[in-house]
C-alpha cells in the first residue's frame, strides 16, 4: 500500500514535465529572418488593405487574426497550415462560417462555440486547416460580421499576405509555396537501401491517426537524414581492425597444392592469404584459384581432375603440373591497413568483385582479413535498430 504513491510519483513529474516547452531547433538567423518576414508581411498586408478601404471606410481593413496567420506564414513556412490555400480558404471560410451562426443563433456564446466547432469541420474536409480560421469565426459571430466582412477585410487581408510570404520567403531562401505532394527523397539512404518504403510511412501515420504540423514529403527526407545520420555514427567510426578475423589461416609460396587444399576444406574457408617468412603478404589463393587450373570451363570429370592437380608429379592437358600454392596463386593483392575505414571497403566488394581482403599493420605484417561476411555481419549490426 505505501508503494503506490512512490509508483505514481514518476507519472505525476512525467506529467508536469510536459508543460514544459520544447526548445526550438533553430538559430538566430532564422528567427531573425521569421519575425522580420512577419512584420514585413503585416506591414505590406495594412498598407494595401488600408489604401483599398479608402480614407472613409466605415469597416475594419485589418484583422487580428492575420496576425496569427503571418506567425504560420514566415515562421513555419513548410508547414501545411500555412500554405497559401489554408491560409487563404481556411480563412475566408471560417469568416463566412462566423457570420451564418451569428445569423442563425441568437446567443452569442452559441453562436461563437458552433462558428468555431463548424469552420474546424469545413476546413478539415477542403484541406484548408488553418489554426487562425478558428479566430476568424470566433470574431465573426461574436460580432455578428455581414458577408461583406468574408471578402473584405478577410480575403483581400490574406491574398496580400500570402503574396507578401511568396516574395518574402523566396528572397530569404524558403520555399513557399511548399509543395505537400510526394516527392523521391534524396537523401543518401533513400531508394532501395532504406529501411522503410512509402507504404511502412502511410501505415504509421494512418497508426498516428492526428494532424502533423509538417508535409509528409518534409517528414520522409527527415527520417531518411536522421537514418543516414544513425548509420554513419554506427557505421562510419568502425575500422578494419574492429571486425577483421585475427590470426588468419596461411600458407607459404612453397606450400604443396594438396596441403592448401585440404586447409580449405578442413577449416571451411574459400581464401587462403599467402606469406613469406616476415608475414608480409605476397599473394592470395583461393578456390577459384584451383578450379581455372583444373580447366572449370570442362564441367564433366571436374573432380577428378582437383584430383589430379593436387597428386605429386605427372602432367595436366599435356602441360607441366603446378606443385605448389606460389604457382597457381594470385600476386596482385588488394589489401587494406587496420586504421582503415570500413566503409571504404565497401565499394571494393559491392562493385569491385573482391571477396577477401587481407588486413596488414603498421609494419605491412598479415594482421587479418575481412571477408564479404564479416563486412555484411558489420553491416547488420550497424543497420540493426537498437533492442
Amino acid at each position: 500500500m505505501n508503494d503506490q504513491p512512490l509508483a505514481r510519483t514518476p507519472k505525476v513529474a512525467q506529467f508536469l514535465a510536459s508543460f514544459w516547452p520544447a526548445p526550438v531547433n533553430v538559430n538566430a538567423g532564422e528567427r531573425w529572418r521569421a519575425f522580420m518576414g512577419a512584420g514585413f508581411g503585416v506591414l505590406v498586408t495594412a498598407l494595401l488593405s488600408r489604401w483599398w478601404a479608402g480614407p472613409l471606410a466605415a469597416g475594419p481593413w485589418l484583422v487580428a487574426p492575420l496576425g496569427a496567420s503571418a506567425v504560420l506564414v514566415f515562421a513555419v513556412p513548410a508547414s501545411p497550415l500555412a500554405q497559401p490555400w489554408s491560409v487563404i480558404g481556411g480563412n475566408t471560410l471560417s469568416a463566412l462560417v462566423g457570420t451564418l451562426c451569428a445569423m442563425w443563433i441568437g446567443d452569442p456564446a452559441w453562436a461563437g462555440s458552433a462558428a468555431v466547432a463548424l469552420a474546424i469541420a469545413l476546413m478539415f474536409s477542403l484541406r484548408c486547416l488553418h489554426p487562425p480560421g478558428g479566430a476568424t469565426a470566433l470574431f465573426a459571430a461574436l460580432g455578428a460580421a455581414s458577408f461583406h466582412f468574408a471578402l473584405f477585410p478577410m480575403l483581400v487581408n490574406s491574398v496580400l499576405l500570402v503574396l507578401a510570404g511568396v516574395l518574402y520567403n523566396s528572397l530569404t531562401g524558403r520555399r513557399y509555396p511548399h509543395a505537400q505532394g510526394r516527392h523521391a527523397p534524396s537523401t543518401p539512404q533513400a531508394g532501395a537501401s532504406a529501411r522503410f518504403t512509402e507504404a511502412d510511412l502511410d501505415a504509421a501515420l494512418a497508426h498516428y491517426n492526428q494532424v502533423l504540423d509538417v508535409s509528409r514529403d518534409d517528414l520522409e527526407e527527415l527520417l531518411h537524414y536522421a537514418e543516414s545520420a544513425a548509420y554513419q555514427r554506427n557505421f562510419g567510426s568502425l575500422r578494419c581492425k574492429d571486425i577483421m578475423t585475427r590470426e588468419p589461416v596461411t600458407v607459404r609460396p612453397g606450400t604443396p597444392l594438396r596441403e592448401a587444399w585440404l586447409l580449405m576444406r578442413q577449416k571451411k574457408i574459400k581464401a587462403l592469404p599467402v606469406v613469406d617468412k616476415s608475414r608480409h603478404v605476397v599473394g592470395i589463393v583461393t578456390v577459384a584459384d584451383f578450379m581455372r587450373h583444373a580447366d572449370l570451363d570442362q564441367h564433366e570429370g571436374i573432380g577428378s581432375r582437383l584430383r589430379a592437380l593436387m597428386r605429386r608429379g605427372g602432367t595436366l592437358h599435356a602441360a607441366a603440373k603446378p606443385e605448389v600454392v606460389g604457382q597457381i596463386m594470385t600476386r596482385t593483392v588488394r589489401v587494406a591497413s587496420e586504421e582503415k575505414q570500413l566503409a571504404e571497403l565497401v565499394p571494393l566488394f559491392s562493385e569491385g568483385g573482391h571477396h577477401h581482403i587481407p588486413v596488414i599493420d603498421a609494419d605491412r605484417r598479415l594482421a587479418g582479413i575481412i571477408t564479404q561476411t564479416d563486412l555484411v555481419r558489420s553491416l547488420y549490426r550497424a543497420a540493426k535498430p537498437e533492442a
